[in-house]
């Protein structure tokens, strides 16, 4: 606590100080798990000043499911269509950012152990993530024979797991394209920033602070705080109490 004390006192911005506090949270759990404390005495500890993120839009992990099994692959181009099911997979059941996507290669994806590595970069960490058995079937078809036929109909040499049908190496097209055609699905769905909200949240009721940050690739504590909901019901009624037709 003297810590803490000393932290007002630096004159922080109330975020920074936010930060600070959630990898003290982090340490003490440890302590804590450790039985080294009794408890974690700043688990709840929270600083006044920081604007509260009110997440609206959220989907239900049902409808994020509804998804990718509505997605059909057998009209239109069926080796652009069996990426984009690749793609709402990544998006649904790893929490993948249109960043992470462009990133990925070839290597990353590790079938004999079931799970796919996800490159860090200067804003995140690199995490191990297990694919649900039914990714691995389709996995297997389009690194065999899916994205061979992308490189030749491309004339493309690179080591790009997902690969644009056309010139460029660039994936903002393709999900823009792809987010269209998630729409008529389900027309709750507004972006792919939309669904990786929803999973951060759904991945923070199933496992946890520290398991989902590890999952979402946050170098800090605080990035993945920022989607904690105590209580979804008291979410709801803050919203509709700042509803403009109230």
């Amino acid at each position: 606590m003297q810590y803490i004390a000393y932290l007002r006192a630096s004159q922080l911005k109330p975020r920074t100080l936010q930060t600070y506090i959630g990898n003290l949270k982090i340490y003490f759990n440890y302590l804590t798990e450790e039985n080294h404390r009794e408890k974690n005495d700043i688990k709840d500890l929270n600083i006044k000043g920081v604007k509260r993120h009110i997440i609206h839009n959220i989907l239900e992990f049902e409808e994020l499911e509804d998804l990718y099994y509505s997605y059909p692959i057998n009209k239109g181009k069926e080796i652009a269509r069996k990426r984009n099911k690749i793609i709402i997979g990544l998006l649904v059941y790893q929490g993948l950012n249109t960043r992470d996507l462009q990133l990925l290669e070839v290597e990353n994806i590790q079938l004999y152990k079931g799970k796919i590595t996800v490159p860090g970069t200067r804003k995140s960490n690199t995490r191990d993530i297990e694919l649900k058995p039914f990714q691995l079937m389709e996995f297997m078809e389009y690194i065999n024979e899916v994205r061979p036929r992308i490189l030749k109909e491309t004339n493309k040499v690179t080591e790009q797991l997902l690969l644009p049908i056309g010139r460029s190496y660039k994936l903002h097209n393709t999900i823009h394209k792809l987010a269209k055609e998630l729409k008529e699905i389900n027309n709750s769905f507004t972006d792919v920033k939309q669904i990786r909200t929803s999973v951060i949240i759904h991945w923070l009721k199933q496992n946890g602070l520290r398991k989902a940050q590890y999952l979402t690739g946050h170098k800090y504590i605080s990035s993945t705080e920022r989607y904690q909901q105590d209580d979804l019901e008291s979410l709801h009624e803050t919203i509709n109490n700042f509803h403009p037709l109230r």
